[in-house]
């Protein structure tokens, strides 16, 4: 197929599109530059036009033009994404969804969204209508859209207590439009979610979402230091544990991070100090209190309710997850960050197993979660890197010691996760968009079916800038 761009810009003239090479540019990019692999094989890739549908009716006329025309179509929210979902590899069309942002509907236990709302905007209308909040979100929170959030992500700040996105009952319901000659909107709901959420946009545009909620809480924000990296595993994972206390953040920085990367934090702390960072509603501060004390090693050096600090740190939660990698890019470019799973009875001996190996080359964060009900770390390691070659090597150390990698230094949805095919998600595709169109080059089971991943997948069609 070659795609006719000029006959796709002139039918969507009276939409609002964006034909400049600044802009066109600057909505190409996501945050692929975390990671210094695809910085050095991303950077110059650029779509040839961006347009901002503001409603579901020319959105499927994009699609429907777009496919008439062979253009391929990226879709993307505020692209805080960190591996290159939002890239378009093969130029053509950027669906930005900026527009799309109403909160249409909130219910107890529910609200129903337009894709294009930034989580923060999300929360605060559903605190103002119900005082209930959403149940997880990233850190990216001010930024980031819930559309961006469902296609992109997996988890964040609540899936301490909530689980992954993935997990039953934390999506309800998904809107979708097909790129097909004539494309068609379809209601996903229960295992069918699976076809969608976290697919980069590679079968289907999400134009509404139906997601759960949970009461609002004023939650009290901390920093608990430990002279002992194990010390504070053992607080974060113990805490996850207690069921009666309401937690929605339970993050674990090894020394010296908080002192070298935090620059609000370093004031309060030692080279030698590991700090946990925690949420807790303020109905469980009684027991938290209770479960502290029993603890005499650790002790609260911050507390948002209080507020002893001269300045200070900001939300907590905005020093988690992958702000960590963000905070320490600012202060030495040459990290980077690995996204390990942990799991299990032993993981604590796995974990002892990579900090004893690799430390301090690699450093260990790590932000607990549930999985099937248990508790679970998930580390979003600092990495300093070197070269590529070593850091394959030490992906490979974890993953022979048992850990799983979800390689954030890859653009494929198979790399970036399980290296295996998603059937669901590769079948749907199939039905849904029969042209290839949507945001190629991410699915490499579409591409090439038999691909072994012994060696990283490079999209052939890849478009760059400068190159027609």
């Amino acid at each position: 197929m070659t795609p006719n761009i000029a006959a796709a810009k002139a039918a969507l003239s009276h939409l609002d599109i964006e034909t400049s090479a600044a802009a066109v540019k600057a909505k190409s990019r996501d945050f692929f530059w975390y990671s210094p692999v695809l910085k050095a094989r991303l950077d110059n890739v650029m779509a040839d036009f961006v347009v901002s549908p503001r409603t579901e009716a020319d959105i499927i006329e994009i699609l429907k033009t777009c496919y008439t025309h062979d253009v391929p179509v990226t879709t993307r929210g505020s692209g805080t994404g960190n591996y290159g979902q939002a890239m378009p590899l093969a130029g053509g069309c950027i669906l930005h969804l900026r527009h799309m942002a109403e909160v249409k509907e909130v219910h107890p236990g529910r609200v129903i969204v337009e894709p294009g709302c930034l989580l923060k905007d999300l929360d605060a209308a559903c605190q103002a209508h119900s005082g209930q909040e959403i149940r997880m979100f990233s850190s990216t929170w001010a930024t980031a859209t819930i559309g961006g959030f469902i296609a992109g992500g997996s988890g964040g700040v609540g899936s301490c207590t909530w689980g992954s996105l993935r997990d039953l009952g934390n999506i309800i319901r998904l809107r979708v439009v097909t790129m097909e000659a004539e494309p068609r909107v379809l209601e996903l709901r229960g295992d069918d979610l699976a076809r969608v959420s976290h697919a980069y946009g590679t079968n289907g545009i999400i134009t509404e979402l139906e997601m759960p909620l949970a009461p609002a809480y004023d939650w009290v924000q901390m920093f608990v230091a430990t002279d002992d990296f194990y010390d504070a595993a053992a607080l974060a994972e113990d805490l996850a544990n207690e069921d009666g206390i309401l937690i929605k953040l339970a993050t674990v920085f090894e020394a010296p991070i908080a002192k070298d990367f935090f620059q609000r934090v370093a004031p309060y702390v030692t080279q030698d100090t590991h700090l946990v960072a925690l949420m807790v509603a303020p109905h469980s501060m009684d027991g938290f209190e209770t479960f502290l004390r029993r603890r005499p090693a650790a002790k609260v050096i911050y507390r948002s309710d209080t507020a002893e600090w001269a300045r200070k740190p900001g939300l907590v939660f905005e020093y988690g997850w992958n702000h960590t990698t963000l905070r320490a890019l600012k202060v030495d470019p040459s990290i980077t960050y690995l996204q390990v799973r942990y799991g299990g009875t032993a993981q604590i001996k796995l974990i002892e197993e990579m900090r004893d190996a690799l430390s301090p080359e690699v450093l260990q964060h790590l932000e607990v979660m549930r999985e099937a009900g248990k508790v679970v770390f998930a580390g979003l390691s600092l990495v300093k890197f070197t070269t590529e070659e070593r850091l394959d090597e030490i992906i490979r150390m974890h993953e022979e010691a048992g850990a799983m990698v979800f390689n954030p230094h890859r653009y494929t949805l198979e790399e970036g996760g399980r290296q295996t095919v998603d059937d669901r998600q590769l079948a749907f595709k199939k039905e849904a968009d029969p042209k290839g169109l949507l945001n190629p080059g991410k699915m490499i089971s579409w591409d090439v079916p038999d691909w072994d991943y012994t060696r990283m997948y490079s999209y052939a069609k890849i478009r760059e800038v400068g190159r027609s």
